[in-house]
């Protein structure tokens, strides 16, 4: 990592961090939705941001803080936006999840399996991210400065999904029962704890849902 810049920014000077958020292919008290869905033939389900119920349709969200100079030299940690547009649930009853569109991300994940047993009890669901985020000269910000609180307005179930902060790796964020469907809403913080040089930092994350 270069080192950081030690004078203080110019008004010119400032820093945008943008973290991109892709749908996967295949701490505080958290909630989510857990529901019971009728067995099938095995399948898993995941969508980040806007996906669709029936597969991949491409769509790379992102998430992003610009800092003014006050705020990159205030070492507080700072909200950052969503440009996702899914607010309501792609299952069931249409419900809106993520009712506050502009800073939530809602992540919603299912795997089934016939009532015969066919197939393994469980499915994980993992988020992986780079070391770092980088700029277009080079400089870096490590991903771990990027945390989620996680909610769902109504629920009462226990983070299935919980809070938590990227780590330039693969992390398992949930166990997904067969027949289960898991939903909540991700909400991103960028920790700025430190000055950094200018410019636009970018990197993406990739989040999976696999069974053995």
């Amino acid at each position: 990592m270069k080192p950081t810049v030690q004078r203080p920014p110019t008004a010119r000077q400032l820093t945008a961090l943008a973290l991109l958020v892709l749908w996967g292919a295949v701490t505080a008290t958290a909630h989510a939705w857990s529901l019971t869905i009728a067995s099938a033939p095995r399948r898993v389900f995941l969508h980040v941001g806007n996906g669709t119920y029936d597969g991949n349709n491409g769509t790379v969200n992102l998430v992003h803080v610009s800092l003014d100079t006050a705020q990159l030299l205030s070492g507080t940690p700072q909200a950052m936006a969503s440009d996702s547009t899914q607010s309501r649930s792609l299952y069931g009853d249409n419900y809106a999840t993520c009712p506050t569109l502009g800073s939530q991300v809602m992540i919603g994940a299912s795997y089934r399996r016939s009532n015969n047993n066919n197939g393994p009890a469980s499915a994980t669901l993992r988020v992986t991210s780079p070391a770092n985020l980088t700029n277009a000269a080079g400089d870096t910000i490590p991903f771990s400065q990027i945390s989620w609180t996680v909610s769902a307005p109504g629920s009462t179930v226990p983070g299935v999904i919980p809070a938590g902060t990227f780590n330039g790796g693969t992390q398992n964020l949930a166990t997904i029962p067969a027949n289960r469907y898991i939903e909540n809403c991700h909400t991103f913080r960028y920790a700025n704890s430190a000055i950094r040089a200018a410019g636009t930092y970018t990197g993406q994350v990739t989040y999976t849902l696999t069974t053995p």
